[in-house]
């Protein structure tokens, strides 16, 4: 299942997400995926992955153009000449001439003058042919509109916090309003589980309104909830490097949810973050150093 985006490159919707995932399992992950039969892997320089993202598709065998790799620039590279290089720094640690997608990591709205500057940036390497689209990452709408008033090219895609305990109808709106496809980090909910992030976290995996139509499908609720990114035009790159989960996770194109299903799971939305909030300033992370290989 492709989507297309809005200056006409094609994308798989699902793809596998390796935040997280420690390099020295990221590659047999990665290869694993496209042997299952995904073909788009997002990672991102801040992952510390990159590198192990590249050798797990060179290893499938696949040929470079069968592969959608997306990556995103983190915070300490903004700026017009920091975000060039941060192409620089992708491309040599995956290993590849051409990246698919690169998107800021994050809207950093503390120095959004460096943000409007690393766009412009990724902007001119769209111009030249060294990516194939550009987007960003955790914008609200607030961010998208100050960006949008500061530069040409609309973002292909935003990636946000996306399940269905936190949907951000909002972020949503304003994406379809200006043609930016919305792709879901943490699909299945995941950090609302993960430990170290809060206490007293519901696991939308045990969900019971989710685990009655997984049941009703046969399916697990992990497929129930790709499902239901997928049959609302959204993109979601579920991480796992489990083989099992990683395959069950790609199983999810042969069965569809009723309107009634999706209304339900609709209907789990919170309205609570689980992740970082985009609007807060998080300085010792943003200054992390991405190393140059």
């Amino acid at each position: 299942m492709e989507l297309k985006l809005n200056n006409g490159v094609t994308m798989p919707a699902l793809g596998l997400g390796v935040f997280q995932s420690p390099p020295e399992e990221t590659t047999a992950a990665v290869q694993t995926a496209l042997e299952v039969g995904y073909r788009h892997v997002d990672t991102a320089a801040a992952y510390g992955n990159e590198r192990e993202v590249g050798e797990g598709i060179r290893r499938s065998g696949l040929d470079r153009s069968e592969v959608f790799i997306e990556t995103k620039v983190w915070v300490s590279d903004y700026g017009f000449d920091e975000a060039l290089h941060a192409w620089d720094k992708a491309v040599g640690k995956l290993g590849v001439e051409q990246l698919d997608l690169l998107i800021l990591h994050q809207p950093a709205p503390d120095r959004f003058d460096k943000t409007v500057a690393a766009y412009k940036a990724l902007e001119t390497l769209l111009k030249d042919g060294r990516v194939r689209a550009i987007g960003v990452s955790n914008f609200m709408p607030h961010h998208l509109r100050q960006l949008l008033e500061a530069t040409n090219v609309v973002p292909a895609v935003n990636q946000i916090e996306l399940h269905p305990y936190f949907q951000q109808p909002a972020v949503q709106a304003a994406d379809a309003e200006h043609g930016i496809l919305t792709q879901a980090w943490s699909p299945i909910g995941g950090i609302t589980f993960y430990p170290g992030w809060g206490e007293n976290r519901k696991n939308v995996m045990r969900d019971p309104a989710i685990a009655a139509v997984a049941h009703a499908h046969g399916r697990t609720p992990a497929q129930v909830m790709l499902r239901w990114h997928l049959q609302q035009g959204r993109s979601a790159i579920p991480k796992s490097t489990n083989p099992a989960r990683i395959a069950e996770n790609f199983e999810v194109f042969d069965f569809e949810l009723s309107a009634d299903e999706l209304k339900t799971i609709g209907a789990l939305d919170s309205g609570v973050r689980s992740g970082p909030d985009p609007d807060v300033a998080r300085p010792e992370r943003f200054a992390m150093v991405i190393p140059e290989a």
